[in-house]
Order: structure tokens, then sequence, then C-alpha cells
């Protein structure tokens, strides 16, 4: 937590509150609106992401993993029907946006565009409830930081993020899950180009060394939130 918010629980629930309504407001952006119409390719977005994050796993890989095999089939026999085109950030999270000093219910920016396009915005809420930990052995979140502020009292849960973000947004969250299960399969070709780069001695530092094992907890945690799909049942 910054040191200058009080380390109250009405703090992180003034966050959790502020960072789901910035998501809102930027996925309620029309994209010709702003200048971006022509930023990105919305058609075919989904397929596109399970297909261009697959090569990146075929690229970096260090070892054959079955499960990711079979997540890579449940994404790509599972498309939703995709939400209306958006500003997608493509990395948004707590730690990519920056709060008022004064104030932890106001977001004064959002950090860290490189990932930036137009195409479906519930992949950000999908990759947001990825790293938004409900437990303190959460994969997604030993695998970022070692561990996670969210699951301190007063920060949203997982549930109560996707209903303060549904009751801003006519979007259909009925496939969630479908959105949840391709953040930690990008989640998890990340974590295993940087398992790579550290093999080949390329990233030094402290805590690269167990990135590698945390690819296939966050793998599995996908597939069971993919069990849930209708058609993967």
């Amino acid at each position: 937590m910054p040191s200058v918010f009080p380390d109250v629980p009405a703090s992180k629930t003034a966050m959790s509150r502020a960072l789901v309504s910035t998501l809102v407001r930027l996925h309620e952006v029309e994209p010709a609106d702003v200048g971006l119409d022509g930023f990105g390719h919305p058609e075919g977005f989904l397929g596109r992401q399970v297909r261009r994050w697959w090569q990146q796993w075929e690229a970096s890989k260090t070892r054959e993993l079955a499960s990711i095999e079979e997540l890579h089939r449940v994404l790509e026999t599972t498309i939703p029907e995709q939400s209306r085109p958006g500003i997608v950030h493509g990395d948004f999270r707590l730690d990519n946006v920056m709060y008022a000093p004064d104030d932890p219910s106001r977001v004064v920016a959002v950090l860290d565009w490189e990932m930036c396009t137009v195409g479906d915005p519930l992949c950000d809420l999908g990759l947001l409830l990825v790293y938004w930990a409900d437990s303190p052995d959460d994969a997604a979140a030993l695998a970022l930081h070692g561990g996670t502020v969210t699951v301190e009292e007063g920060f949203y849960s997982r549930e109560q993020i996707v209903e303060a973000y549904a009751a801003h947004t006519s979007r259909d969250l009925s496939m969630l899950d479908w959105y949840v299960a391709l953040g930690s399969y990008k989640l998890a070709i990340i974590a295993e180009g940087i398992h790579a780069r550290y093999l080949m001695g390329m990233t030094v530092g402290a805590g690269f060394e167990a990135v590698g094992a945390m690819v296939p907890p966050i793998v599995d945690a996908a597939l069971q939130v993919a069990s849930r799909l209708p058609a993967a049942r």
C-alpha cells in the first residue's frame, strides 16, 4: 500500500471501486470519437489472440506441457461472440494505474499502453481477474510479485469486481470465464518466455529462478475456469 494512504479497509475499497470505474470508462469510449477508428483490427480479434499467443509459446517454450496444449484446444473451440469493439489496454491491473496522492478513490493516470489496441475490451476484464488474487497462494499473483495486496481486507473480491463492472456496462458477461482463461493463457506464455530467458542467462535478479515453476499452476487454474464453459464440458 502507498504510505500516504491510511492502511485501513476503507482505502482499499475506494481503490478497488476507482479501478473498476476507470476500466468501465475506458471501455465505453468509442474509438472513432478519439481518432482511433483505424487503430487495430477488431474483426476476428479473439481468434487472433489465441493463435498469436500460441505462436509465442512455440517460439519460447522450454518443455512440452500437455496442459497448455489442452488449454489452447479449449480456447480455440469455444471462442465466444465478440462484444462491440472498444479500446483494449492489454495489461490493465492495479500496478498499472496511478492514484491521486491524497485520494485513494481517484485514479489520475493509466500507465503502460504498449499492448493497447482496438478489439474486445472484455479481454481487459478477464486479465484483471487473473491478476486479482482472492487467495495468498494464487498462482498468478505468486508468479508476478511473489504475493499480492488484493487479499487484504477491504479490497474487492473477484466476484465484486465483476458485479461492479456489470452494474455499469451493457456488455454480455455470460462468457467471462473464457476471457479469464485467455488471460491465464497469456500470462503463462509470458512467464514461460521469462523462464526461457532466465535459462539462457539473459535475465538476472532475484525471483526469476521461480517463474518457470509457476507456469503449470497458472495453466491448471485456467483449465479449471475453462471447464465451466458450456462447450468444454
